[in-house]
């Protein structure tokens, strides 16, 4: 039976992809880069730090990794600070009393870093939902790393094996399966195009996920994908 239920943050529980492309749109022109739209997308659900270590390698910057995640870090605080009200993802608000009622366990582990997650999960009105929750920056490795996983699996004290992790992005999902979890890819067409094939299921909408699926998720066979040294 699976025990908890580990929701990624942006794009699952709330819309957010499109302000990071905004914002990030806006950095790269700054800095004077040229990412294309399609290269763009394969970041979604990366930190920052791994962003751009892909991006220095290929381009010449005179600025440190530390430096260009800070400016990263400052444009992305700011518009989400300034939100009035955020809100969740339809679905999401009757999926989380389904899991309460049901006594399944929830957290949330983002690549985003965790002080910002508490901000979006405040202004959402969503943070006392969950006991735990787990950011980017608490782990050695981002997504695809199973870092981030692995380490909220921990704080909830259940074993991926009986955790399912609910992921829009294709890293996010290499991540969970590395991790050894069971994975539900969510479809969001606002996160770009990602292959989620290697999730357990996919679905469109939330309104999909009952409890009867979950305890039939963990019934699946498992991937032989999970065990390769191979994140991509």
């Amino acid at each position: 039976m699976i025990q908890a239920v580990i929701f990624d943050m942006d794009g699952v529980l709330i819309n957010s992809e499109p302000a990071y492309f905004e914002v990030e749109k806006k950095l790269f022109k700054r800095l004077g880069l040229k990412i294309s739209h399609q290269q763009h997308q394969t970041f979604v659900g990366m930190t920052m730090p791994t962003i751009w270590e892909i991006i220095k390698e290929k381009n010449e910057l005179n600025y440190s990794i530390d430096e260009l995640v800070e400016m990263h870090k400052e444009g992305i605080f700011n518009y989400f600070i300034k939100a009035e009200k955020l809100v969740t993802i339809p679905g999401i608000m009757l999926l989380l009393n389904k899991l309460e009622k049901s006594n399944k366990i929830i957290t949330v582990a983002s690549s985003t870093n965790r002080e910002l997650v508490k901000i979006i999960l405040e202004k959402m009105n969503i943070l006392d939902r969950f006991k735990f929750y787990t950011g980017g920056n608490e782990v050695n490795k981002g997504k695809p790393a199973p870092d981030v996983f692995l380490l909220a699996s921990q704080k909830i004290g259940i074993a991926p094996e009986n955790c399912v992790v609910i992921e829009d992005s294709e890293n996010g999902v290499i991540a969970a399966k590395k991790a050894g979890t069971k994975v539900i890819g969510f479809i969001n067409p606002d996160s770009g195009q990602q292959d989620l094939s290697r999730a357990d299921i996919t679905i469109k909408e939330f309104s999909e996920i009952n409890i009867e699926m979950l305890d039939k998720i963990i019934r699946l066979d498992s991937e032989d994908f999970c065990k390769t040294e191979t994140y991509r």
